[in-house]
Formats: C-alpha cells, structure tokens, sequence
C-alpha cells in the first residue's frame, strides 16, 4: 500500500485548489503507488472540471487518462502546471 499520500474521499475533492493540492502531494511524494491512486481518485472527483478547464484539456479524455493512470507527457505537464509544480 502506497505510503506517501493521505487517502482522500473524492467527494472533498470538489474545488480545483483541493484538486491541486492533493496531487501537488502525490507529485511530491515521489511514490509512484500513491500518484496512481491520487490520479484515480481526481478522476472521480467534481474538481476534475474544473482542472480540466484549467489545463486546456476536453473532461472525458483527461478522466479516461486519470483513471487509466497512464497520461501523455503534454497531458502531465498540463496538470502539473496548473498544480504549480514548477518552483524556482
């Protein structure tokens, strides 16, 4: 079982800085375990809207990716820019 991430109720995902903030965490806890199931579980979630919105990308592709856990590397960088995974 994954250990880097906290388990989070999609339904508490609702809002795309929840969204953010939790696979802000899933990114940065390197476990790769805990990214895929921090990807599912945003793809089940009402704040996969509005991230798709944000990263430019149509709803049903990015939660078929999500879900899948397996996303092209322009689909990943689109998330990860709207997470604000890019620091100085």
């Amino acid at each position: 079982m994954a250990t880097g991430l906290p388990h989070a109720d999609p339904a508490q995902l609702d809002t795309l800085e929840a969204v953010s903030a939790y696979l802000a965490a899933a990114f940065e806890s390197g476990d790769a375990e805990a990214l895929t199931i921090a990807l599912a579980t945003v793809a089940r979630a009402d704040g996969l809207v509005p991230l798709a919105a944000a990263a430019g990308l149509p709803r049903a592709e990015l939660a078929a990716a999500l879900a899948a856990g397996a996303m092209p590397l322009d689909t990943t960088l689109a998330i990860m820019k709207v997470v604000d995974l890019h620091r100085p």
